[in-house]
């Protein structure tokens, strides 16, 4: 029993590493389920086994980026200049994992759609993205360490909109975007202490 459980569980795991990568070729609405199941190596219905759905192997792929994320920044570190500085590691590690930044904006641009599959996770995703930034910003100006006249709100919603557009300027030409020099140079413009 265990031994098949595992086996299920690597199966999943390489579907989801699969579809990760056809996304990033085709997007989201370019990409089908028997192409993945092909590039796997197995049927149509063994993969309708592990995901019904194209959209629940989407909200696997998705869910796995964050968790990945989550794990390898500790982003649930509390708000303020440490919070700032793992969003900086994570653009590092962004920069030498240009696939899943692919992915992402690739889907974050297909899902403005309101009826896209993704939407309602990237309006969550972008809900508790700005919260984070918003409430970092805040305890920073809270212990002066933000600079006068700098409104926490805006700095929050600026930040994230930062980090989506220096993705995909890097994307298009990554030889001329600095994706973390220019996100360092952002923040650093609004703190009155190092940024480090």
């Amino acid at each position: 029993m265990t031994g098949g459980y595992l086996k299920g569980r690597i199966r999943r795991e390489d579907i989801i590493t699969t579809a990760v990568a056809v996304y990033a070729e085709a997007g989201y609405h370019g990409s089908s389920l028997r192409e993945i199941a092909r590039r796997v190596g197995i049927t149509h219905a063994g993969l309708l086994y592990y995901f019904p759905t194209k959209e629940s192997l989407l909200t696997a792929v998705l869910e796995r980026r964050d968790a990945e994320d989550d794990e390898r920044e500790r982003l649930s570190v509390p708000p303020g200049r440490e919070a700032l500085a793992h969003l900086v590691a994570l653009a590092e590690h962004n920069v030498r994992h240009p696939g899943i930044v692919d992915v992402y904006a690739r889907l974050a641009a297909e899902a403005v759609a309101a009826d896209h599959p993704a939407h309602d996770y990237f309006e969550r995703h972008y809900r508790l993205a700005r919260a984070y930034a918003v409430d970092s910003f805040r305890v920073l100006a809270a212990r002066g360490e933000l600079r006068a006249g700098v409104d926490p709100e805006l700095a929050g919603l600026n930040l994230v909109a930062v980090m989506d557009g220096l993705q995909v300027q890097w994307l298009s030409n990554g030889s001329v975007v600095d994706l973390v020099g220019a996100l360092r140079f952002y923040l650093q413009d609004l703190l009155t202490i190092p940024l480090d």
